[in-house]
């Protein structure tokens, strides 16, 4: 038998018949259960004995059951409250005091501080005793209906009115003339257009058909509902799908001939309110070319990406988001490498487009069995020499696509990141170790697609340049803005190419990644070695007339100016004197992310005239923030600045030692639980090294048991604040170890 509460186990041995609990331990169990519940049900010790051992055990405050009040029960949510087995049993403005089995639930006190807005603290109840009050205050939904029903009289008379999306269109229907020709029109049409995708979706009264060119739906036509039900199932029954089977989501595909020409569709239906909506993705040979040439990129960009595929061996992924090109830079990628003398085997969900000879696919099928982890060990024992998987989605599939990188394998995937040095730490997070990825990766290429001005009716733009972007375009260059003609359907825009972003592999970007460097680290070592942002990819694109800077906004986000690194502005014993830079004013954080850290930000007291901000507080001191979690090192950082601090901030352990060194900080809020390096770690090599012994360390944790602040008070800890914190309290503390240290 295991136990759901084993913190337990040595405070209720003492209260038990000696090898009590090793005997319930050799019970039979299918799940774990609670200790708690399980000696209180055989007599063993009652609620009230294990309720005083707790509480004089770890000082915890014993709850008052029998004085809630169910309005204040209310403000924890009936789901939470039946998710943890808590019960509110008082508040304040800025507290909530919580009655809990388990005062040693983290998650709990998280969760209940996220959603209710409040600091929460624990008080001690019994597990029965709370189920039985969570019951009684959330029951009445049976009471609210007796109440509403009471206050119904009179002769009511409702009939039953049939759905229209319940009629469905028979085979027949469908199979009849004029809709097999709208439904050849209509993919004639979509292939006529350039578009990627057709969509038919239902409306009251009909259904519409929308076409996607060039990355943007655009409705073509309405149909009546009488010819757009019939015409669904025929998409249906052209690929293959059920067409009795309305309630589940299908897939399927088809191929066509379209004026000669053969065209792949894959089709994908989703039941919705008012019927199925129908996806068709056209895939085109003729309009697809798959080279590197045709994807638009600049010669440099060509160059950079072929470099990546003359290696042998090792990882190149592509990342962006859905529908930005990334397999058809992949199928140009294999095209270039394949030969006779190359065995190339994919696996694809779906495979997309037929590559044809020496190329071998394979198709996912999960409920076979045939994963992407599955399929690529069995490829793995076909001798290839290059492996394309679709997409790396899970850990299983990232270590052994990892492990066949470094056994003479060159890999070619996919991921789901916004740039490419995130692709690295997308890979940290799915539990690959850092060397690993270090040794194995040969570059990423983020990549976006741009739509590209219609060259018929392309005007120069008059409008003034955006004030975000005057600092990117050179005085005097001539720029373009999209207008619309036939030829490109009214939307001042015809066809696509990718802008990119190529990190390449070196020596510096192996140890950064080895040593297990954030994004920004990494960011910082592959411009140091060459790479382009896409927004620097785009704009060179826009600057020779090939696109719009609206286009270039629609795409990519403008880069923020780097402000110059803060240094400390007074002198320390054994330590340069550095000048000091000051921050720039920082704008209020949202109150969405201030409520979520449960901070108080209240506004000061007027600064007299003449006097800044920084004078009055903080005075220009250098706090390092040791943070993991990003959006409250956000809100710490903002708050710190407004209080005339300078912040620099780390996210890991290593990390902090290296900003210690760099910015040889004033004090510094260092959290426990960090990745890698953790917070006791990094306190522990602070206090043995003679440069930062002396540096003041303000410990910051959700751990707020005695154990542990006596742990970091030993370690040299000048401080110990729990989370969630008050805002005021930490600035008055912040403060107040400063004072002291200056004395």
């Amino acid at each position: 038998m295991q136990f759901t509460d084993e913190w337990l186990v040595p405070t209720l041995e003492p209260l038990l018949p000696d090898q009590a609990i090793a005997a319930l331990r050799q019970e039979p169990a299918p799940t774990p259960v609670s200790l708690w519940e399980t000696v209180v049900q055989r007599r063993l010790t009652g609620d009230e004995q294990i309720l005083a051992a707790i509480a004089t055990r770890f000082r915890f405050p014993v709850a008052d059951m029998a004085r809630i009040d169910p309005r204040v029960a209310q403000s924890v949510p009936e789901q939470l409250a039946r998710r943890f087995n808590v019960v509110s049993v008082g508040e304040t403005d800025s507290y909530l005091e919580i009655a809990t089995a388990n005062p040693f639930d983290i998650d709990a006190e998280k969760v209940l501080a996220f959603a209710t807005g409040r600091e929460v603290r624990m008080l001690l109840a019994s597990p029965g005793r709370l189920r039985a009050m969570v019951d009684e205050l959330y029951r009445g939904s049976d009471e609210v209906v007796t109440r509403l029903l009471e206050g119904i009289s009179g002769d009511l008379e409702v009939k039953e009115i049939a759905d229209e999306e319940e009629e469905a269109a028979s085979a027949e229907e469908a199979s009849q003339r004029p809709i097999i020709r709208l439904v050849d029109m209509m993919l004639a049409d979509g292939v006529a257009s350039r578009a990627s995708d057709v969509h038919v979706e239902p409306i009251e009264g009909g259904v519409v058909v929308r076409y996607r060119i060039d990355g943007v739906l655009r409705q073509v036509m309405k149909i009546p509902r009488n010819a757009g039900l019939p015409l669904i199932s025929r998409i249906k029954i052209m690929s293959g799908l059920d067409i009795a089977d309305r309630l589940r989501p299908q897939d399927g595909r088809a191929r066509v001939s379209v004026n000669g020409e053969a065209v792949d569709l894959r089709v994908s239906t989703l039941p919705a309110t008012l019927g199925e909506k129908v996806v068709i993705r056209i895939l085109s040979q003729r309009s697809t070319v798959l080279s590197l040439d045709a994807l638009g990129m600049h010669e440099d960009e060509q160059r950079a990406v072929a470099a990546l595929l003359s290696y042998k061996e090792g990882i190149l992924l592509v990342t962006g988001p859905t529908g930005s090109g990334k397999t058809t830079t992949l199928y140009s990628a294999i095209r270039m490498i394949q030969s006779e003398g190359v065995n190339i085997v994919t696996v694809e969900d779906p495979v997309e487009y037929r590559l044809g000879k020496n190329i071998v696919q394979v198709q996912v099928h999960d409920k076979a069995g045939l994963t992407f982890a599955s399929a690529l060990r069995s490829i793995l024992r076909q001798d290839p020499d290059v492996v394309l998987i679709g997409e790396i989605r899970d850990q299983e599939t990232a270590q052994i696509a990892l492990q066949a990188s470094l056994t003479g394998h060159l890999v070619l995937s996919t991921l789901h990141t916004n740039d490419a040095p995130n692709a690295i730490t997308r890979l940290v997070d799915m539990g690959m170790e850092p060397y690993k990825i270090a040794s194995a990766l040969r570059g990423v290429v983020a990549q976006r697609l741009m739509r590209r001005v219609c060259l018929a009716c392309r005007e120069v733009a008059t409008d003034p340049v955006p004030n975000q972007v005057t600092r990117f375009v050179p005085a005097e260059t001539t720029l373009y803005r999209a207008v619309g003609c036939p030829q490109c359907s009214q939307t001042g825009y015809r066809g696509r190419f990718s802008i990119v972003e190529v990190l390449a592999m070196n020596a510096d970007l192996e140890r950064r990644i080895g040593q297990g460097a954030t994004a920004d680290q990494i960011a910082d070592g592959a411009r140091e070695n060459g790479m382009r942002s896409l927004w620097e990819s785009g704009l060179r694109h826009v600057l020779k007339g090939e696109s719009t800077l609206e286009e270039l906004l629609r795409v990519t986000d403008v880069p923020q100016e780097e402000a110059p690194p803060r240094r400390p502005e007074r002198e320390r014993p054994g330590r340069t004197s550095r000048e000091i830079t000051p921050p720039p004013a920082a704008a209020p954080p949202p109150p969405s992310a201030l409520d979520l850290m449960n901070l108080e930000l209240v506004d000061e007291a007027p600064v007299a005239e003449g006097v800044t901000r920084r004078s009055v507080r903080g005075g220009g001191a250098c706090v390092l923030l040791v943070e993991d979690e990003d959006q409250l090192r956000r809100v710490m950082k903002d708050l710190l600045e407004r209080e005339g601090y300078t912040v620099a901030e780390a996210r890991d352990g290593i990390h902090a030692l290296d900003q210690v060194d760099r910015f040889a900080p004033d004090v510094i809020i260092l959290d426990l639980n960090l990745p890698g390096l953790d917070g006791y770690s990094v306190l522990s090599q602070l206090r043995s090294r003679p440069a930062t012994r002396d540096i003041p360390v303000m410990v910051l944790t959700a751990k707020g048991d005695e154990d542990n602040e006596v742990r970091v008070f030993e370690l040299g800890a000048d401080d110990f604040i729990t989370k969630p914190f008050r805002a005021r309290a930490l600035s008055a503390r912040l403060e107040a170890v400063l004072g002291r240290h200056r004395a």
